[in-house]
């Protein structure tokens, strides 16, 4: 066995002789050495956060012409050490009237969540936690646990404020899921399974983001939203309601919720890379080995990440009805016709050549942006009449 092509199963099989040595049963060997994955991998994610923050604010900072973090250590790359020193050592309040259990168990689940998506997902060929069939349900199944974190935050906290930020990402997430869901459905549908593994696999000679390129951009715009991140934001418009559902959070419960909010948008960045641009996959450089694999997967997640927040710090916010009706009007109805499009072409297509499919579900989708596009042509148009006309009878009756 190589420790270069299979380093897990190397470690692991090294460990499991160990543990045998020592006089543990097999059994025993084998659940200790599963902790230990479990608590090396949560560790490693830890990590990767602490690094997500320093690289949001320096992102944040060049999108806003300022320098960032660049004191403490070089480039400032102890600053978010600084930062959990800081959240560590701040007083912990708990409102009157709070409920501690409830309380204290939501920031708990909300990075709880985020951690549990990791286990399907599929780092390198050989390198995986679970191998689920029904992967994409598991995406959804986990992610509620997040929704339930904001709801408990909320209602413990004791403050209306709170319980109002709590209702409008509810609101959000319910509503921003159908056509999340419609959307993860097309790369299922084009891969046969919803298994992870099978969805990256099926991806080669071509990404799926080149079949369903309006798919991709539907499920970014709905991850945005499930997220919580302007211009969907509603839930901490700090104009109307301060903080949101953790506004009563202080210390490191309130870095939990940050901690899971930074890493549920890598998370987002990485499932978009699975489902759309091919997971580990490139150009064949996956196949010099799972370290390789796995670098390119957080390179895509990465970019995914940086996506997320080129759009959170250039786009305002939006009213909650804009943002509502913007879902249930537009992006739903558009990720439904796509998905039918895309199971129909899949069948009529099926069996031809490569090229020739290719080239169908591309010009499908190509046919579908231009008549989206002509149709909010059509509506920018009588919009601008229309306010045009009121302003013109203003005019007048001023005159």
């Amino acid at each position: 066995m190589n420790f270069w092509f299979d380093p897990v199963n190397f470690i692991a099989h090294w460990l499991t002789n160990l543990f045998v040595s020592w006089g543990a049963a097999g059994w025993l060997a084998s659940s200790i050495i599963q902790l230990i994955g479990v608590v090396v991998f949560i560790s490693l994610m830890m990590v990767l956060d602490i690094f997500l923050v320093w690289v949001e604010r320096k992102v944040v900072a060049r999108f806003q012409d300022r320098l960032g973090p660049n004191r403490v250590g070089p480039f400032g790359l102890i600053q978010p050490f600084a930062d959990i020193i800081k959240l560590i050592i701040k007083e912990d309040i708990t409102p009157d009237g709070a409920d501690k259990v409830v309380y204290n168990l939501a920031p708990i689940l909300s990075l709880m969540s985020v951690l549990l998506l990791w286990a399907i997902v599929p780092l390198a060929p050989v390198i995986f936690g679970v191998d689920l069939n029904v992967g994409a349900l598991y995406i959804i199944a986990a992610g509620s646990i997040g929704t339930l974190s904001i709801i408990m935050a909320a209602w413990a906290s004791n403050n209306k404020y709170a319980l109002i930020g709590a209702f409008r990402q509810v609101a959000v997430l319910v509503s921003f899921e159908i056509p999340m869901i419609a959307t993860m459905l097309i790369p299922t549908i084009l891969a046969g399974s919803m298994g992870m593994n099978e969805i990256v696999n099926g991806q080669q000679p071509v990404w799926y983001f080149f079949l369903a390129p309006i798919a991709a951009i539907i499920f970014m715009i709905a991850a945005i939203a499930e997220l919580g991140r302007s211009p969907f934001d509603l839930n901490e418009a700090e104009s109307e309601i301060v903080a949101g559902f953790h506004i009563e959070y202080t210390g490191m419960k309130f870095g939990l919720f940050y901690a899971g909010e930074l890493l549920h948008a890598f998370t987002f960045g990485g499932f978009w890379a699975i489902l759309f641009l091919g997971g580990y996959h490139f150009f064949g450089l996956e196949n010099l080995g799972p370290i390789v694999a796995v670098v390119i997967l957080l390179a895509k997640a990465m970019f995914g990440y940086w996506v997320i927040m080129w759009i959170r710090y250039t786009v305002m916010r939006i009213r909650i009805d804009q943002m509502l009706a913007f879902n249930w009007k537009f992006l739903t109805p558009i990720a439904f016709v796509l998905l039918m499009l895309t199971a129909l072409m899949n069948t009529l297509l099926r069996g031809t050549s490569s090229v020739v499919y290719i080239i169908g579900m591309l010009l499908t989708n190509i046919v579908l942006g231009w008549i989206i596009v002509e149709i909010l042509r059509g509506l920018s148009r009588s919009e601008r009449e229309k306010v045009e006309g009121v302003a013109t009878t203003t005019a007048t009756v001023h005159h």
